[in-house]
């Protein structure tokens, strides 16, 4: 096998820092309720850490969702 000899050389990447966001990302305020799935079971989740119990049905996982963000 020969070497491929028709490939054209690339100039290296500049090295230096990488450009930085100007702020941090802040966390969401308030609750985001959502449902997620493990195996055969549904459960409510929440941004700020909040689970419900695991459900097989998924309308009351999503009920479940809807209760912890109205309260």
């Amino acid at each position: 096998m020969e070497p491929h000899t028709d490939a054209t050389l690339l100039t290296p990447l500049a090295s230096g820092p990488l450009p930085r966001p100007t702020s941090e990302p802040q966390p969401p305020t308030g609750h985001t309720a959502s449902t997620a799935e493990r195996g055969a079971f549904s459960l409510a989740v929440c941004t700020c850490g909040w689970s419900g119990p695991a459900r097989r049905s998924r309308d009351l996982a999503r009920r479940d969702a809807a209760r912890h963000q109205a309260a």
